[in-house]
């Protein structure tokens, strides 16, 4: 199958055939002398980003990157499994919360995720925060901690859909990545693999989201569910606000605080309300609750009778962490110095910008320009006062940690352009702005 004729067809707005796009994935995983270069996979990538897919289009490609590395079966564990993913914002720390809460409620949880990059945090980074906690598990490891705790938190491995690391690394240096169809491949054939039966996605949309309108995460959404459930998955999905932090704390030790404090019933209440109502669309489509209300109650009383807290404390021992920073948070990383950012009037804080914010902690050190950095987990940023609080002159908005270097005052301004003030208090907005399935 010549490159050249496949590329034509989509350049031409045509429809990939399943065999076609077979031939594509099957370069990306390994140019072998099969006709296919790099520059043939990045003018597909440019024309799927310009001329766009049908879903069946989608659902094809994303079978054909899971399929391109290995696909666990976890069939031989007891219990439904289902996993969540987000698309990323600031703060978003919800992952550490949910996961014990779900499977505190019974539903095995095989999460497999990411690290951050740009103004976005990753839960890999958030884990490791955690003196001496390994997200680089082999199979028979996550099998033990599944079969133990119930909850397994993972990095991709190298087998696991190899396809999209190439497409990915391409479409990152091509302009390429802001593309439905291609998120969607990239997205479900990385949670295809993990063996679940069915996945809940918080698409996040605002400033600090990468989907920035509603009509942009409505579609992002739409795609998802449609091609999870042409691949036998159990889909439903939530459109998020992401306009300001999620919770209070930046920052990937300090996030960790922020949630195991969640766990203990102290959480602010958009991180709890958000992380509870996507375990309880986990702990439904696990089929362990009829609707998603009575998913609610059993979630809540995960929370409320510390059995969450508990799971978390058993997924940190068995996977290599420090169980002790569940009760004394001086044994994750600090930093010395806290410098604060305060309001030059008296009002209510009107606005936030999210992405600023993040951007302020990846300068600090807590976050990537690259995906080959090291981060620092002990910096950065704790939110003393959100949108719809009342400031007097001098109060502190931002609390802020750090190591000094060369970045800090640029991470300060940026921090100090982040937020505004005004004399009566925002419009309230709701975390939840939709439900897809």
């Amino acid at each position: 199958m010549r490159p050249g004729d496949v590329i034509q067809t989509k350049r031409d707005r045509g429809v990939l055939s399943p065999e076609q796009i077979g031939a594509f994935v099957s370069a990306a995983s390994r140019l072998d002398g099969s006709g296919w270069e790099k520059y043939h996979l990045t003018a597909l990538l440019m024309a799927i980003y310009l001329n766009g897919m049908v879903p069946d289009e989608t659902a094809a490609l994303t079978a054909a990157m899971a399929n391109s590395g290995k696909r666990l079966d976890l069939s031989d564990l007891d219990g439904p499994k289902v996993d969540k993913h987000s698309t990323g914002g600031v703060g978003d720390k919800t992952s550490l919360i949910l996961g014990p809460l779900a499977a505190a409620c019974g539903v095995v949880v095989p999460m497999m995720s990411g690290r951050g990059l740009g103004h976005s945090g990753g839960t890999l980074d958030k884990l490791e925060a955690i003196p001496g906690f390994r997200v680089n598990l082999s199979e028979a490891e996550l099998r033990a901690a599944l079969r133990k705790v119930g909850l397994g938190m993972i990095g991709q491995t190298a087998d696991v859909a190899p396809a999209d690391k190439m497409l990915y690394a391409l479409r990152d240096v091509t302009s390429t990545v802001e593309s439905v169809p291609l998120i969607t491949a990239s997205i479900l054939s990385k949670k295809l693999s993990e063996g679940i039966s069915g996945l809940v996605m918080d698409v996040k949309c605002g400033a600090g989201a990468f989907m920035k309108t509603r009509e942009q995460a409505r579609a992002l959404a739409d795609s998802i569910v449609k091609v999870g459930t042409a691949n036998g998955l159990r889909m439903s999905a939530l459109i998020t606000a992401m306009d300001v932090p999620l919770g209070r704390y930046v920052g990937n030790g300090l996030e960790v605080i922020e949630s195991i404090e969640t766990l203990k019933g102290n959480g602010p209440p958009d991180l709890t309300d958000l992380s509870v109502a996507l375990a309880a669309r986990m702990v439904r489509l696990a089929g362990l609750a009829p609707d998603d209300g009575s998913a609610e109650k059993q979630v809540r009383s995960a929370l409320s009778s510390g059995t969450g807290l508990e799971v978390l404390r058993r997924c940190i021992e068995q996977q290599g962490g420090d169980p002790g920073v569940i009760d004394d948070y001086a044994r994750l990383p600090s930093t010395d110095a806290i410098t604060a950012v305060t309001a030059d009037r008296a009002g209510y804080v009107v606005s936030m910008n999210a992405e600023k914010v993040g951007v302020a902690v990846r300068l600090l050190g807590g976050g990537r320009d690259r995906a080959e950095d090291a981060i620092d987990p002990a910096v950065g940023v704790i939110v003393r006062a959100k949108p719809g609080e009342h400031v007097g002159t001098k109060h502190v908005v931002f609390e802020v940690h750090h190591r000094g270097g060369p970045r800090l005052g640029a991470a300060l301004d940026l921090l100090k352009e982040s937020f505004a003030i005004g004399d009566a208090p925002p419009g309230s907005e709701p975390l939840v702005l939709e439900q897809v399935a």
